[in-house]
């Protein structure tokens, strides 16, 4: 009897301690859920792309299908086309950085037409990293430290850009020194080959330098300037000054202004005097609904004797450039990367600024374009 006791004793204390041990509810939520596995860290390399492809119409246009001289973003007209076609990779581990991006449009073959072939394709290719903390050294081709409009027509208030932005410079190669004082300002300093060139086109450097302030969320304020000579080897040097200016003000959730202003001085024929150019535009962007929004722009544009708009080497009694007009943007995104636009844009000028092949003194030109963009 003592003998079969002891396994009794042994089988009824373990059942009691399993019965302690046991969850004492069958509800799943209960449980204590296992600890979570942790979230991988973000590639520092990326991937991105832009398309936009456009349609404009230009009123009583009788010089073909290209627009004016000095417009260069969505310069065709009565012609489906790509403005730009944008492709690249970007990389960024927090201590090195680094980007190549590859295009093709007519906003290329305009506005780098003067490129060797080889180059005129890159939107950007450069390499940086952190020489100490807050700063960042690139070098290479980038974009421009100078504007409030860009390259990429997402990115912008309107589809087409202002005379000032088309006439300074979209792209730049070189160095540049970029310091983060703090979150809300950012100071940076270039070194160039020149004034929107990827390639040297004489022996001399030109400077460049930005400041950017955010005083709060709503406002931002942009001081960018330019300084060098941009005159081919073989002539006289003529020294360029520029400043370009601009502030933005989130008034409300729904309404948004820019004030942009820009002001060059360049050596003149005589080496006495400057030749002077300034422009300025005022933007007013609201928000109508969830996916559309309105955009209207007001601006000038003013060149003594067609400074840079016309020549980069004005003749001393070479007409002046005078140029005003507005236009208004629709935009309708019906998802967060896409992009479909509709504007229409009037400019006056001086006696004969928009001659055509049958009105030598046309002072008026007025089209409408439409974009659609996809971003990814």
């Amino acid at each position: 009897m003592k003998n079969l006791l002891i396994p009794a004793l042994v089988v009824v204390s373990t059942s009691v301690a399993l019965a302690q041990t046991a969850p004492t509810t069958p509800d799943p939520a209960l449980a204590v859920p296992p600890p979570a596995a942790p979230a991988p860290a973000p590639s520092p390399l990326t991937t991105y792309g832009f398309v936009d492809a456009y349609y404009g119409y230009d009123f009583d246009h009788a010089n073909g299908n290209d627009r004016q001289p000095f417009l260069y973003s969505h310069g065709r007209q009565n012609e489906f086309t790509v403005n730009q076609a944008l492709i690249g990779l970007r990389y960024d581990d927090g201590k090195v950085r680094g980007a190549l991006g590859l295009h093709a449009g007519t906003y290329v073959s305009a506005n780098y037409a003067a490129e060797d072939p080889v180059l005129k394709h890159m939107y950007e290719a450069y390499a940086g990293f952190r020489p100490f903390k807050k700063a960042w050294l690139d070098m290479g081709i980038f974009g421009s430290h100078i504007g409030f409009e860009s390259a990429i027509s997402k990115d912008n208030w309107t589809l087409t850009r202002s005379i000032m932005a088309e006439n300074s410079p979209y792209y730049e190669s070189g160095a540049r020194f970029t310091y983060e004082v703090s979150p809300k300002l950012t100071l940076t300093g270039l070194v160039l080959n020149g004034w929107q060139n990827i390639r040297e086109t004489n022996q001399a450097k030109a400077l460049g330098t930005q400041i950017q302030w955010k005083p709060s969320d709503k406002i931002v304020i942009n001081s960018s300037s330019f300084y060098g000579n941009e005159q081919p080897q073989d002539s006289l040097i003529r020294r360029r000054f520029f400043h370009d200016f601009y502030l933005t003000y989130a008034a409300s959730e729904h309404t948004s202004l820019a004030v942009v202003f820009d002001v060059g001085k360049q050596r003149g024929v005589g080496r006495e005097k400057y030749d002077t150019w300034h422009a300025g535009a005022v933007f007013i962007k609201q928000k109508l609904a969830d996916k559309l929004s309105a955009t209207l722009r007001g601006e000038y544009y003013y060149a003594e004797r067609g400074v840079i708009i016309r020549s980069i080497m004005p003749r001393a009694l070479d007409q002046d450039f005078r140029v005003a007009g507005g236009s208004l943007n629709l935009d309708y995104a019906p998802a967060a990367n896409v992009l479909f636009r509709v504007e229409g844009r009037y400019l006056n000028g001086m006696r004969g600024v928009f001659a055509r092949a049958d009105n030598a003194d046309n002072r008026s030109y007025g089209n409408v374009t439409t974009s659609l963009a996809l971003s990814f």
